[in-house]
């Protein structure tokens, strides 16, 4: 594996991590600012809101499966 292939593969294995961190921070930051947040927890779409409470929004889908490298059509 070429060196430049490396760096790629490590920049994106960094990835899910530092957007779990960011989008942890953005939700506290809108509910400090006094803003409801959309959640997903057990397959249900919950609204959370600053005084924690939480209001269940709908059931979701389950996820779809997909294999690495797989590609798919989204419409």
């Amino acid at each position: 594996m070429a060196d430049q292939e490396k760096i790629i593969l490590e920049l994106e294995n960094q990835f899910p991590p530092m957007s779990g961190i960011a989008f942890a921070e953005a939700s506290r930051q809108m509910l400090a600012a006094g803003q409801s947040v959309l959640q997903t927890d057990g397959g249900v779409l919950y609204e959370f809101f600053p005084d924690g409470s939480r209001r269940r929004v709908k059931d979701m889908e389950p996820a779809t499966p997909v294999t690495l490298g797989q590609r798919r059509v989204i419409r």
